[in-house]
């Protein structure tokens, strides 16, 4: 058995755990906050067979996007001027998954 600890972007969210359920995998989501952008994103945590972790990645990849965004414009004080720099452009979305092995699962 597998645990997949999904990172998903908050607007795919919706579409990937409609998705994941049409499937017949039950997850749990939460929401989470990723340090870079102060993004928020949604955290899906999936417990399957190992034969099933590539059927949940496809479910995923095909739900999920990336996008670009721009970061924060980091602003820099010095000597009595300040100075701000133009906000960066970066690729986010899709998804990021942790795959762990699950050595004991029960249900209570």
């Amino acid at each position: 058995m597998k645990l997949l600890t999904a990172i998903i972007n908050k607007n795919d969210a919706g579409q990937v755990g409609k998705a994941l359920t049409k499937a017949g995998f039950a997850y749990t989501k939460m929401a989470s906050v990723g340090g870079f952008l102060t993004a928020g994103n949604t955290t899906f945590l999936i417990g399957v067979d190992d034969g099933k972790v590539d059927d949940v990645l496809d479910v995923i990849k095909n739900n999920s996007a990336s996008r670009k965004e721009y970061a924060p414009s980091p602003v820099f004080a010095e000597h009595g001027m300040m100075t701000i720099t133009p906000p960066l452009e970066v690729q986010v979305g899709g998804a990021i998954v942790f795959v762990q092995p699950v050595e004991r699962f029960e249900k209570m």
